[in-house]
């Protein structure tokens, strides 16, 4: 398959530039990947889509106030957007400016001196003189909102560009599915006997970037950390010796019990992954999920084509469109389940 066989045409009017009024008040397309059927649901109706012995696996990675802006040396505009932080006083970062910045250049952020120390790829090197980042970023930070949302940051995006059970700081995009979790519904959940347990996997920047590649096969992904952990082994091997089903809550948690299988056995994993899921892709782990509607010709949209079929996907996107759901991150949600030898 080729990158253009992953377009659909989306009207700017239906990208959500603002949540629902409530997390859980946002619509659910219900696609069956056996036969491709969809459903038009509610987020709320969510409880009566899984079975007692399920197993919902979250993303708990927290988005950090990675977005910073600032001044060159010589007065020049920067923004700054932090990638991963390597140390207390060190950070990965991409820095947009008139010009690019060179090695041994000073950017400032307010009162705070950033040195370019260098460059990895196509991120910067940066080393803060005057103390560490996660203090900065508690000063001077904003919420990193995707580029497809056109306005600055608000304040309640501190809180509903956050999951509720964020706990791990170190993403700069948000795992959107989990957006539309609150507390009482993961209570009802539970009180039903849905099982839980919770993976991180820091979502890069890199998650925005286009495919270049019309040959599928030449893209190479971003890379991005992830912990799946002995205790999320064990809860899943659990739920499916009682007959449950492994229900993904968002692409990285797909992405990142994927990965941790990669040789055939669901195993505790802790560092980098690249893994492109793509049409052809056997999945290992995972059974059903909650997702986002993605970005035409996007990894993620590969992805919910390969888990659930190619033309199961695009028929329940051109139905989204024609009913107008809202799109991407402050978007409505879908429930996939897997298409049969998928």
């Amino acid at each position: 398959m080729r990158l253009s066989d992953f377009h659909y045409d989306l009207p700017q009017s239906l990208i959500a530039q603002y949540p629902a009024t409530e997390r859980s008040s946002s619509r659910l397309l219900v696609v069956d990947g056996t036969d491709g059927m969809y459903q038009d649901r509610l987020f709320t109706d969510l409880p009566e889509l899984l079975r007692p012995e399920d197993i919902l696996v979250f993303n708990d990675t927290r988005v950090m106030a990675a977005r910073l802006y600032g001044r060159k040396e010589t007065g020049g505009k920067v923004e700054i957007l932090l990638e991963r932080i390597l140390a207390p006083d060190r950070a990965l970062a991409q820095v947009k400016a008139s010009k690019s910045p060179v090695a041994g250049s000073l950017l400032y952020v307010d009162t705070w001196s950033l040195e370019v120390i260098g460059r990895k790829g196509e991120f910067y090197i940066l080393e803060n003189r005057g103390g560490d980042f996660q203090q900065l970023m508690d000063q001077c930070g904003h919420m990193p909102l995707p580029p497809y949302i056109a306005r600055d940051d608000e304040t309640f995006d501190e809180s509903r560009y956050q999951t509720v059970y964020a706990a791990q700081p170190g993403a700069v995009a948000a795992p959107t599915a989990g957006l539309h979790f609150d507390q009482v519904l993961l209570e009802q959940l539970a009180g039903q006997g849905v099982s839980s347990t919770h993976v991180t996997l820091n979502v890069g920047a890199g998650t925005f970037q286009p495919v270049r590649a019309q040959d599928l096969d030449q893209h190479q992904m971003h890379s991005e950390w992830l912990q799946v952990s002995a205790e999320n082994c064990a809860a899943i091997e659990q739920a499916r010796r009682r007959g449950g089903r492994v229900v993904a809550v968002g692409t990285t948690s797909v992405r990142s019990l994927e990965t941790a299988a990669a040789d055939g056995t669901l195993r505790p994993y802790t560092g980098d992954t690249r893994l492109f899921i793509k049409p052809g892709y056997r999945f290992r782990v995972v059974d059903a999920m909650v997702t986002n509607f993605h970005l035409p010709e996007s990894t993620l949209l590969m992805l919910v084509s390969a888990f659930s079929g190619y033309d199961n996907i695009m028929a329940a996107y051109r139905h989204a469109v024609a009913e107008r759901y809202r799109f991407f991150s402050y978007g409505d949600a879908m429930f996939l389940t897997r298409k049969p030898g998928g």
